[in-house]
């Protein structure tokens, strides 16, 4: 996976007539694969990226990280060695390995590795105050936004529907925008709802309700008991009232955790300088974005993650001591 990736700086140097330029070292390229800008996947990337970066000098690891279509996209072109590392659900995790619901079709992805699991993912089902709708049943004949394929929310939208007894054909409009792109959408009028997940808060959400006037649907009418009960993988989840404008009651929800993969071709020592350079600045990374204020080492090794660890991750925590 990494030949791509590997280039020697002292070689280059040399070929520049600069043979005797210290710190020439062997420098390794990685690349992340996020999500869309307004979600917490991009900035997640980033706050990886930027305490990767920050040691690059001594381990010669730089990462960039890439906005993508989500989840499902990130985690079949890890397994296509485009990516190095990737954000995804927690269930998307799960059906990977097992090469069912959006990988259905697929043989099972056995050599995916979990790194660590990040935020949990409380659905987001935004609605057009003035569209009537207070379920998602109520969405029969509105136009919704499903979500684009490729993505997390797409395979939640699907478990959310399956719940509530409704399909994208009862929609008037079953739309499949990116999530940069659905909040315009709402307040322009374009569509009714929009069914979305992503950590707490994120910028589509704030975007929507500071715009126009938005309402974030209580979910606990539309099929959630059924949801927890057949489905592993999300756990019940509140949206704090007041953290978005004109949604001042807490709202119940349930979601995924973003988890962050890889695979296992991936070098030992890439993946354990990864992750040694998260939580020895802990503090800082937590600081990094509010959805991860909440985080406990404890929790992020172990919450959400079906496929086996990294081998590089697993060093790194037994050298700490959490395993």
């Amino acid at each position: 996976m990494f030949a791509k990736h590997l280039f020697t700086a002292a070689a280059t140097a040399a070929t520049l007539g600069l043979a005797g330029t210290a710190g020439a070292q062997e420098q390794t390229f990685i690349t992340i694969g996020t999500g869309g800008v307004t979600g917490v996947y991009y900035p997640t990337g980033g706050a990886i990226c930027r305490l990767v970066n920050k040691g690059r000098k001594e381990h010669g690891v730089r990462c960039s990280v890439e906005s993508t279509g989500g989840s499902v996209y990130n985690t079949r072109t890890i397994r296509e060695g485009e990516l190095d590392f990737g954000v995804v659900q927690s269930d998307v995790q799960s059906a990977a390995m097992e090469g069912v619901r959006a990988f259905d079709g697929d043989e099972p992805y056995g050599d995916l590795r979990a790194v660590f699991s990040v935020h949990p993912e409380p659905m987001h089902v935004m609605v057009r105050a003035d569209a009537g709708i207070s379920s998602v049943m109520d969405m029969k004949g509105k136009r919704v936004n499903i979500g684009n394929p490729g993505s997390g929310t797409r395979v939640l939208a699907d478990v959310l529907m399956a719940a509530a007894g409704v399909t994208p054909d009862d929609f008037s409009l079953a739309a499949e925008l990116k999530s940069s792109e659905q909040a315009a959408a709402l307040c322009d009028g374009k569509i009714d709802a929009a069914i979305w997940a992503a950590g707490l808060p994120n910028g589509s959400t704030m975007e929507a309700t500071s715009t126009c006037e938005i309402q974030i649907l209580d979910l606990t009418t539309s099929g959630t008991e059924t949801v927890l009960a057949e489905n592993a993988a999300y756990a019940a989840a509140t949206i704090p009232g007041g953290l978005y404008p004109g949604n001042d009651a807490d709202v119940a929800s349930w979601g995924p955790k973003a988890t962050f993969v890889t695979d296992a071709k991936t070098p030992d020592m890439v993946v354990y300088t990864l992750v040694k350079s998260i939580f020895e600045n802990f503090d800082d990374f937590k600081k990094l974005h509010p959805a991860f204020g909440r985080l406990t080492e404890e929790q992020m090794i172990k919450d959400g993650l079906s496929a086996p660890l990294h081998p590089g991750a697993a060093k790194y925590y037994a050298e700490r001591g959490w395993m």
